[in-house]
């Protein structure tokens, strides 16, 4: 994966002196031993290992596939072209040594079965997501060289058995945050890669905030042209906004990865830069101050104005528009300027204004305090004192998504001593983020209340796409597996042994990971 972004220097510096004991050590030569059905990310429901059925790629093996399964045939062979050197001529039907794709019925959503022999492999799904889920855990059974983009000289085999796979949880999410730092479409790809490998299968863009607004809206025009200008986000050296095309493309390349985008406008907090570009938002119809800053909770929409839920009305249309997936997040935490029954009144009428246009309101957990909220998705990022705020949503029908932020927030420190980053809610090491079960940290929310997990990285203390990756990485993983892999597979010497050997597939990709002293890196 060509880099979009890079260290700056004294960054750079930096990690390079917490790192380099551990580089050095793990820089000789280490003995290598063959890859095992289980050594997986995230790891798999069940394999059954068959020590005699190993299956060798060579310079004569397609890759065959029905119609329905074309696409994701394509996509495998682009992956495994480089680093092999070989054709992998796509095909219909083979009678060599073939890797076979096809759909059939009776696997989960996106489950899949993998089966690998001397002569064959066999990937089956009922759906194409399934496929493609499963060409991810072929990937990892090929050696790290595979991830190279120059051919590597060596026997390229799969070992031989069967996988039936499947994920706990439907909602396997990643945040990115566009409002306090941009980052570009082309950034924005690169994440979705790297995410995709690891079987995720929601991507949430904070696309707007005190600090600057990211996303085109044709009826408002000025929240970009004043929102995304130069100087905006936290420390004023950002600036940038996506356009209805490059929004549009950004669906489209995560849906080719199964991956649905949720796009977020924050309200009614977290507004200071839609008032700075109209300040008929604003109750007394002064524009505030553009803020750089990382403060929160001071700007609130005027929630008895009709101006205001013109403009919500507005957005919401625009971005249901260009948005496929079925759920529409509008935030609702931190509004601590909001009166408590205005709030209650906002979310009263501003819910049903999502699912008029088509979508499923998503809100952060604090929206569950309305009964408005009562068939709505709640992204829970608190402590189990805020269980109240959610019960009663719950009990009328909600769902959550577990967000805890001193287990899942990216843009914590994973110690003192890291560079960049936050530490408001604790530092979080990999142990921390994988070390957590979602169905049991709220007391009297049941498991069937819970549709997934989530990983925010917020962007306060980004700069440029080689900071996404050294807070994101390796932690992202450790909720990737929480979030697919089955409860009674919850092992950490067991995670932290494959998340250690994935390193070295990382480093062939020029991915700027954080090596964790937690981990054994190969």
């Amino acid at each position: 994966m060509a880099m979009v972004g890079r260290v700056r220097p004294l960054r750079l510096a930096v990690a390079l002196l917490l790192v380099l004991p551990l580089v050095t050590a793990s820089a000789g030569p280490h003995p290598t031993r063959p890859i095992a059905l289980t050594d997986v990310l995230p790891a798999v429901a069940e394999a059954a290992p068959d020590p005699g059925g190993d299956f060798r790629i060579t310079a004569d093996t397609e890759i065959s596939a029905t119609e329905s399964a074309l696409a994701v045939a394509g996509q495998l062979a682009e992956a495994l072209r480089p680093a092999t050197g070989f054709d992998l001529r796509l095909v219909r039907a083979s009678r060599g040594p073939v890797i076979d794709l096809a759909l059939e019925p009776g696997h989960p959503d996106e489950g899949y079965r993998l089966e690998v022999r001397q002569d064959r492999v066999e990937l089956r799904a009922t759906y194409p997501a399934g496929l493609f889920f499963g060409v991810q855990t072929l990937r990892q059974l090929l050696p790290p060289e595979i991830e190279s983009d120059t051919v590597q000289r060596r026997r390229w085999t799969v070992p031989g058995g069967r996988i039936h796979d499947r994920p706990r949880y439907a909602y396997r999410g990643a945040m990115l945050d566009l409002a306090r730092h941009f980052h570009t479409a082309a950034e924005v790809r690169a994440y979705i890669d790297q995410i995709s490998r690891f079987k995720i299968n929601y991507l949430h863009l904070h696309l707007s905030d005190d600090q600057g607004w990211r996303i085109r809206i044709d009826s408002w025009p000025r929240l970009t042209e004043v929102g995304g200008a130069p100087g905006t986000g936290v420390g004023g050296d950002g600036g940038g906004f996506l356009t209805k095309d490059d929004y549009r493309e950004l669906v489209r390349y995560a849906a080719e990865r199964y991956i649905t985008v949720i796009p977020e406008i924050d309200m009614p907090g977290h507004v200071n830069a839609a008032q700075v570009a109209y300040p008929e938002l604003a109750c007394d119809g002064v524009a505030p101050r553009p803020r750089t800053d990382m403060r929160v909770g001071y700007s609130s929409l005027c929630v008895r104005e009709e101006t205001t839920y013109r403009f919500v009305e507005d957005v919401i249309r625009e971005l249901a528009e260009m948005t496929p997936g079925p759920y529409l997040h509008v935030g609702g935490d931190e509004t601590f300027a909001t009166p408590h029954g205005s709030y209650l009144a906002f979310q009263r009428r501003v819910l049903p204004l999502v699912r008029k246009h088509g979508k499923i309101p998503y809100g952060w957990h604090e929206i569950g305090q309305s009964p408005a909220a009562g068939d709505a998705l709640l992204q829970f990022w608190g402590r189990e004192r805020d269980n109240p705020m959610v019960n009663t949503a719950v009990a009328a029908g909600a769902k959550l998504v577990m967000s805890p932020a001193n287990r899942t927030y990216l843009d914590m420190k994973y110690d003192s001593l890291t560079p960049g980053g936050l530490d408001w809610a604790g530092a979080i090491e990999v142990r921390t983020a994988y070390d957590w079960d979602p169905d049991g940290l709220l007391a009297d929310v049941p498991a069937t209340a819970i549709l997934g997990v989530e990983a925010p990285l917020w962007s306060e203390t980004l700069r440029d796409y080689a900071d996404i990756e050294f807070l994101a990485f390796p932690r992202l993983v450790a909720i990737a597996e929480l979030g697919w892999s089955p409860a009674r597979s919850h092992d950490w010497e067991s995670f932290r042994a494959r998340l250690g050997t994935y390193g070295s597939r990382w480093v062939r990709q020029d991915v700027g990971f954080h090596r964790s002293p937690q981990i054994r890196w190969s």
